[in-house]
């Protein structure tokens, strides 16, 4: 049985050899687009077993999505394209810098 050390080091060594952080964020916005491939997506969800940052992003990140397309679909009653929204949180992440 791993150790707690062991257990830390070896999700540190699968986050950066399998999928870093930056990389699942990026693919979280993919997968909320619909643009993701089969096998990105399988690398995400792998990487959300184990990284709980990611996975406390992703239920922000789903938060968001669903504030966002009530407020703009009950405000202006018009369709909002998804890309639009998508446009619109990727200009979010590189004012928050993440």
């Amino acid at each position: 049985m791993l150790n707690y050390n062991a257990f830390k080091m070896l999700k540190k060594l699968i986050h950066i050899l399998f999928l870093p952080c930056s990389e699942a964020t990026m693919l979280m916005e993919k997968r909320n687009a619909g643009n993701i491939s089969s096998k990105e997506n399988r690398k995400l969800s792998m990487h959300l077993k184990i990284c709980t940052w990611c996975r406390a992003y992703k239920e922000k990140l789903e938060i968001l999505d669903e504030i966002i397309k009530r407020k703009l679909f009950n405000e202006e009653k018009s369709k909002i394209q998804d890309s639009e929204i998508q446009d619109f949180k990727e200009k979010m992440i590189k004012k928050l810098d993440i």
